[in-house]
């Protein structure tokens, strides 16, 4: 390393927030990155450590010591190069990913880790500025066909590795933009779609077609996901035109609360509320909008599409916000002799938090009770639970009304929309995913001839770097399929 000394000189420096009062006018991103000096003295607190965990606890394993080097040595080239050779988006990852790699920092033993996060945004952006991002199309054509169903990351990476590998790609996808769950599901003031827009102007100039408002399969009944198809387009018809099919869409099926008055008006789903929203911004209307201005609005799970639901919530000029999180709240400061270096449970309290939100552990809901009419939800009733040995019981005597003019169910997601995977024949594993390994030589292939399974649909819900991750490997498997062998890094 440049600087041998570097953790010991410097202490870590986080990118800053707009201020609350100012970021809530508008939906804009509002996190000020680090500056190029900034940067590169985090950079030097990369240590010298022999055995780098941050590269094996982030998924697409990035070379992290090699890049914080770089961009120390103020060679933020050569530091892109790096970067893109192992993550495809890295301006994504550095603005949505929770960063696992830094949990496994060597120097997050016993001080604050290096800040990977903040230095991965600084170069993925300072490139883009600076026109280094082109294209990099085949220099030979294969003259193999490959499709692509759904354009969030996975489907997006996995697209773009198959055509620099020469073949003929074309993503589809049902809603009226490309982009999946990077476009529907993150709210602008987390990663502005500008990004997505650049990346898929640069994968076509590498050959990628993508044809958007396309069904493949047919609809589930049960689902209620961002949907903008005018063309529905059979499994058989994709298998007999294409050489290989790769499966690459979200996991949409949300998990529900069957619980009394779920019936009840003004009780959606996140992923109803949260696609709109990102409609509106992008200049669509949208009749009937679900709002969150001036209404009382109870957000029902603690993870990210929750957070996520309580930033826009205050963007719309909501009352007030709760959250509700089933598990009991973890501790402020992890134990880190005893989670160092995979991913440990602590209490993380994110930027929409701190826009204005009431938060309660180890809650239940009851009952969603209606108003008069009894049509609409005014209310919610629920208990305190207690855990133990893994299993939950109510406290009695906790029973409690909350008022509420809006409930968004954001409890996770079960697996994907049956129907594709029921569309082509393909086997589901036991959580209803797409059946497939991982193994060299036969990963990712699913029971089916010539169809591929990545990202959510064959691993559930996750991070957007492990969707990365999946959507390359699954490239590389498509392309041994293809061809016998295959140089694309797996």
């Amino acid at each position: 390393m440049g600087k041998v000394t570097g953790f010991l000189e410097h202490k870590r420096l986080e990118e800053g927030y707009e201020p609350v009062p100012q970021r809530l006018k508008n939906w804009k991103e509002f996190v000020i990155g680090l500056t190029a000096e900034q940067s590169r003295i985090q950079g030097a607190r990369c240590m010298d450590c022999g055995t780098p965990f941050c590269n094996s606890g982030c998924p697409v394993n990035n070379i992290i010591p090699d890049f914080n080097d770089l961009v120390y040595r103020n060679d933020w080239k050569l530091a892109s190069e790096v970067l893109h050779s192992t993550n495809n988006f890295p301006e994504f990852t550095g603005r949505v990913c929770p960063a696992p790699c830094e949990a496994a920092c060597t120097l997050n033993v016993n001080d604050d880790p290096v800040g990977i996060k903040s230095i991965e945004h600084s170069i993925a952006d300072r490139a883009w500025a600076e026109g280094w991002v082109l294209p990099r199309p085949a220099r030979v054509k294969t003259g193999k066909r490959v499709a692509v169903v759904g354009s969030g990351p996975a489907g997006l990476a996995a697209a773009q590795q198959l055509a620099r590998a020469g073949h003929d790609v074309t993503v589809f996808e049902k809603n009226n933009r490309i982009g999946g769950l990077l476009r529907y599901g993150i709210p602008d003031f987390k990663m502005e779609k500008s990004h997505i827009d650049r990346r898929i102007e640069q994968m076509q100039a590498e050959g990628v077609t993508f044809r958007t408002g396309v069904l493949v399969g047919a609809l589930h009944n049960g689902s209620k996901v961002a949907n903008d198809a005018h063309t529905t387009l059979g499994a058989d018809e994709l298998l007999a035109q294409f050489d290989a099919v790769v499966l690459a869409g979200g996991a949409e099926a949300s998990r529900d609360l069957p619980v009394p008055g779920r019936e009840l008006n003004g009780v959606h789903f996140a992923m109803e509320f949260l696609p709109q929203q990102n409609k509106v911004v992008a200049g669509d209307k949208v009749k009937g909008q679900i709002m969150a201005t001036g209404k009382h609005v109870i957000v029902i799970g603690g993870g990210d599409t929750g957070s996520d639901c309580v930033g826009t919530s205050n963007r719309h000029g909501a009352a007030s916000v709760t959250q509700f999180e089933l598990m009991p709240m973890p501790p402020e400061q992890e134990d880190k002799p005893l989670t160092w270096p995979y991913w440990p449970v602590k209490l993380r309290t994110s930027s929409s938090h701190e826009e204005g939100c009431e938060r309660a552990f180890a809650i239940a809901t009851k009952q969603f009770i209606g108003d008069a009419k009894g049509g609409k939800i005014k209310a919610l009733k629920t208990v305190q639970v207690k855990w133990q040995d893994g299993t939950m019981s109510e406290v009695p005597g906790t029973e409690k009304e909350y008022p509420a003019d809006l409930v968004l169910l954001a409890m996770g997601f079960v697996g994907p929309v049956a129907s594709v995977l029921q569309a082509f024949g393909v086997d589901p594993d036991k959580r209803g995913n797409a059946r497939a390994g991982t193994d060299e030589g036969t990963g990712y292939r699913t029971n089916v001839d010539k169809v591929f399974a990545a990202g959510d649909m064959r691993r559930g819900q996750s991070l957007i770097v492990w969707a990365i991750r999946e959507g390359r490997q699954a490239a590389r498997a498509v392309d041994q399929y293809l061809m016998g062998t295959s140089t694309l890094p797996r």
